[in-house]
């Protein structure tokens, strides 16, 4: 696992960016609107798989959408299946995600 993985929001680019020892190392692309987001692709360089770039990636993305209060839909099979492995997250699925009506 990579020791320094920082992970940003690039909102201009509609992506979380990860760098690894200063180096551009993957992003998850997500769309965002008022009441969801949605995880489309996740791609992580090939010299920095399985080194925890992915999993990093998915739990900047992940507690994003939980801090704006967003329901996720994760198209993309990596984030899917890292919420089916990490059940904490399961709330902030979108079959699992209940908002408070007015």
């Amino acid at each position: 696992m990579c020791t320094s993985v920082t992970v940003t929001d690039a909102a201009d680019r509609s992506r979380f960016e990860a760098r690894a020892g200063g180096e551009f190392a993957g992003f998850c692309r997500y769309i965002r609107t008022a009441d969801l987001v949605v995880y489309p692709h996740t791609e992580v360089e090939p010299a920095f798989e399985g080194k925890g770039v992915g999993g990093a990636l998915a739990h900047a993305a992940l507690d994003d959408a939980r801090e704006r209060n967003l329901p996720v839909i994760a198209t993309c099979l990596f984030i899917a299946g890292w919420m089916r492995r990490h059940p904490e997250y399961q709330d902030v699925a979108y079959q699992n995600h209940s908002r408070v009506s007015d």
